[in-house]
């Protein structure tokens, strides 16, 4: 096939990417490479996609309809994969603007295109940020509407919007609510990296509450199999990618732990009242329809990471978390 994947750049994305070029597809890749978080990592992980013979890359935003659909002109897409966002709670609430021009509103270009290219099938990279204050474990038949962050609501629209096209012109859509992904190269914003990070330089480690708050770790490769996956026809269905595991925060720092050799200096801050106590993802729905579940445990995804750390510190222990 011969498929778009915005935000390749990204923790998912790049490795969507990956994948994808490994199975033999062709690839047209788009990432603005802001500045939200350390530009390293994304370079870093751009350039295991780029030299690749049938990987293209451009440096565009899809918040910027016109190059957008000069790409699209230029390509026959059989599918899009929407990987590019505006990422993390905390930081929506400081700049709400900049996630709904991303989230929703780069959506909407994406959508918009492919109706008028005639492209059949769309991937949304959706979260499980959506499930704040339902009942565990999430299941997508519940009523997903309480958003508690600019970050969830935009997220919320993206998929609406995803609907609407697939009611109107009949575009197959995969909304995927992903669980906390983590991994090798992962977002410098999010706990695991952090964790490893901090205990690797011998920082203090900033935990949010307790430490007693749970989340159902899920690791990269699974998450990008999974999305693949999801390129198969389902009409409109929201599908839950995530663990089925959910394990507490002070686990994870145990873990790290062991696998650096260093001790945790943990320092306990206030927990934000948009950050969520516990997810646990119901992924019936994704055994059922795209035959796929989690195979790495968080022992050895957590081994995997800090390998990882302990092979690129020499340049990772200068970026900015």
């Amino acid at each position: 096939m011969k498929i778009l994947v915005t935000g390749c750049a990204g923790f998912i994305g790049w490795k969507v990417s990956e994948k994808l070029l490994e199975e033999g597809h062709e690839l047209v890749g788009v990432d603005s490479i802001n500045s939200y978080y350390d530009e390293k990592v994304k370079l870093w992980r751009l350039n295991r996609l780029n030299g690749r013979e049938s990987f293209r890359f451009y440096r565009a935003d899809i918040e910027d309809y016109g190059v957008l659909n000069k790409i699209f002109q230029e390509h026959e897409f059989e599918a899009v994969i929407n990987e590019a966002a505006m990422a993390g709670v905390r930081n929506s609430i400081r700049d709400p603007w900049s996630y709904l021009k991303t989230n929703a509103l780069g959506t909407l270009n994406l959508l918009e295109l492919m109706k008028e290219h005639g492209v059949e099938k769309f991937v949304l990279a959706s979260t499980s940020s959506l499930y704040a204050g339902l009942p565990l474990p999430f299941r997508e038949e519940l009523a997903a509407n309480t958003p508690l962050s600019p970050y969830a609501a935009s997220k919320k629209a993206a998929e609406v919007l995803a609907y609407t096209y697939h009611y109107l012109y009949d575009i197959d859509v995969s909304v995927l609510r992903y669980f906390t992904v983590y991994g090798p190269a992962g977002r410098p914003d999010m706990s695991v990296y952090r964790f490893i990070y901090w205990i690797m330089k011998g920082s203090a480690v900033e935990v949010f509450g307790s430490g007693e708050q749970s989340r159902d770790f899920t690791y990269i490769d699974d998450i990008a199999e999974g999305t693949i996956k999801a390129l198969k026809k389902v009409g409109y269905q929201i599908i839950n990618l995530g663990s089925d595991s959910p394990h507490k925060l002070m686990e994870v720092i145990k873990l790290i732990e062991k696998y650096t050799g260093k001790k945790a200096k943990i320092v306990n801050r206030e927990f934000h009242k948009a950050d969520m106590k516990a997810t646990w993802a119901d992924i019936t729905r994704a055994k059922k329809i795209l035959g796929w579940k989690p195979r790495v445990t968080l022992e050895e995804g957590i081994k995997r990471t800090v390998e990882w750390f302990e092979e690129n510190w020499s340049w990772v222990k200068d970026t900015r978390v």
